[in-house]
């Protein structure tokens, strides 16, 4: 299960005194930890893979927001953090393979350029965190024009 993984490799971080590594595994085992109160039950992998998707999309903003600001070091640190939370991440959807799945969805609901809202809600139910919704987003935008 990702949460003993987690664990274990924290453990582990923390033995090798991988400073980047233990910061960013004890901060996901908070968020997990933090989630199943709020839930009052254990998290499941899929419910995990969110979190640790969301981590990563404010790892992404803060890269930009430094990056902007001239603050290379800072950037460079998020950066580190990102990648490490990439080996722990569900394992995301090619592009070739939206675009099949959007494709579907339009079909099945016979959609026209208006219905822009209903494919992202279906197709975004259909992925369930295994694809960004940005790049999800623009597809069915192609698509539907």
């Amino acid at each position: 299960m990702l949460k003993e993984k987690i664990f274990e490799d924290l453990k582990q971080a923390m033995k090798e005194r991988n400073e980047i590594k233990t910061r960013v595994l004890r901060l996901l085992s908070s968020a997990i930890k933090n989630f199943e109160v709020e839930k009052m039950s254990s998290a499941t992998d899929e419910e995990i893979g969110k979190l640790i998707l969301k981590e990563m999309k404010k790892r992404q903003e803060s890269i930009l927001a430094y990056k902007n600001a001239n603050r290379e070091d800072l950037a460079l640190e998020e950066e580190k953090e990102l990648e490490i939370l990439k080996e722990y991440a569900p394992k995301m959807l090619s592009e070739e393979e939206i675009r099949e799945i959007v494709k579907k969805t339009i079909d099945e609901l016979n959609a026209t350029p208006k219905d822009f809202g209903k494919v992202m809600k279906e197709v975004m139910s259909k992925l369930k965190g295994r694809a960004d919704g940005s790049l999800v987003s623009k597809v069915v935008k192609e698509q539907l024009s």
